[in-house]
């Protein structure tokens, strides 16, 4: 199973394929390669998958996807208790 996560982009270095960006995932800072993403900008939300940006999302849609893997995460704590 693969599994892409959204974050949203902090800031931009670089250009056309050498572009990249640092990625916030709820606070933790990682660096993604935004070259699939060439309309990408600083404050956007990105899909990342395997340290590449493969879309850009809208906000509403990242927040609700990262309140279900919140909700996934509190479901695990909770079976892991039982």
């Amino acid at each position: 199973m693969c599994l892409a996560v959204p974050g949203k982009i902090v800031s931009i270095s670089g250009s056309d394929t050498t572009r990249m960006g640092q990625v916030s995932f709820g606070g933790v800072g990682k660096e993604a390669c935004l070259a699939f993403v060439p309309e990408a900008k600083v404050g956007d939300y990105v899909l990342v998958h395997a340290g590449f940006a493969i879309s850009v999302l809208d906000e509403a849609e990242a927040l609700q996807t990262l309140e279900y893997f919140r909700q996934i995460g509190e479901l695990g704590e909770v079976e892991n208790k039982a």
